[in-house]
């Protein structure tokens, strides 16, 4: 059983369709990479996923339980999947430690002393030790980002969704957001990702899906798509992205 399953997803913004009978299966540990123009629909797919937008068609499932059913508790659906913007979304008035705190207290209702080692630990783990207590303008915008990934997965996650999460970086700091997902990838956490870094895409995503006009056109493993495309429309984008 795949861990996410979508099956005919279909959202629409009034008379735009913007995901238009989706299908994908993301198995659990894998890594999958959404590419294609901007506009494509890879966003709100993954708003989709962590119900941050309703779907008007179609199923979405988590371990075999349709999560996208009118009515269900959409915290408790999010406490299982966490989400890193592309803005870093961390409140300005709180330190990067405070903003990691948060949600595990107000959603988990666990005190700080019973969350506060585990995530110390997880700054630690990507090299945010002596920034915890630095406010959001105090940090570079890759440091953001990074405590933007701990603020996640200090909800102990079982699905990581990450939105284009280097496009509002100086290129400088690309390299050490993506270094964090690797170091997610090599513990075998199941993540789903839009992005524009084909040669992240390349080399570190299980598997490649491009998408245009709110479809998958095509999918596959990674090598596979982007050295031996099928179809005209993912040759035709690959040869300007991998200009």
């Amino acid at each position: 059983m795949a861990k996410i399953e979508l099956r005919g997803v279909v959202k629409r913004f009034g008379e735009n369709t913007v995901c238009d009978g989706i299908d994908l299966d993301v198995s659990e540990g894998e890594m999958v990479c959404l590419i294609g123009s901007s506009g494509a629909g890879k966003s709100t797919l993954l708003r989709c996923i962590n119900l941050l937008e309703p779907i008007e068609d179609g199923a979405i499932f988590l371990d075999g339980q349709d999560i996208s059913v009118p009515g269900l508790d959409p915290q408790a659906v999010r406490a299982r999947i966490g989400m890193v913007f592309q803005s870093f979304n961390l409140f300005p008035h709180k330190s990067a430690l405070e903003n990691a705190l948060l949600a595990p207290r107000r959603v988990r209702g666990q005190s700080r002393a019973d969350i506060l080692p585990e995530v110390e630990a997880l700054f630690a783990r990507f090299g945010l030790a002596d920034r915890m207590h630095n406010y959001p303008d105090q940090l570079s915008g890759g440091q953001q980002q990074r405590v933007a990934i701990v603020r996640a997965l200090a909800m102990r996650p079982e699905v990581m969704l990450f939105d284009e999460i280097t496009s509002a970086l100086d290129p400088q700091l690309v390299g050490e957001v993506l270094d964090v997902l690797l170091t997610l990838k090599s513990e075998g956490i199941t993540m789903v990702m839009a992005t524009h870094e084909m040669g992240f895409a390349r080399e570190a995503a299980d598997k490649v899906c491009f998408l245009k006009d709110g479809r998958i056109i095509e999918e596959g493993p990674a090598a596979k798509l982007f050295d031996h495309p099928q179809h005209a429309e993912t040759q035709a984008f690959l040869a300007r992205a991998l200009k």
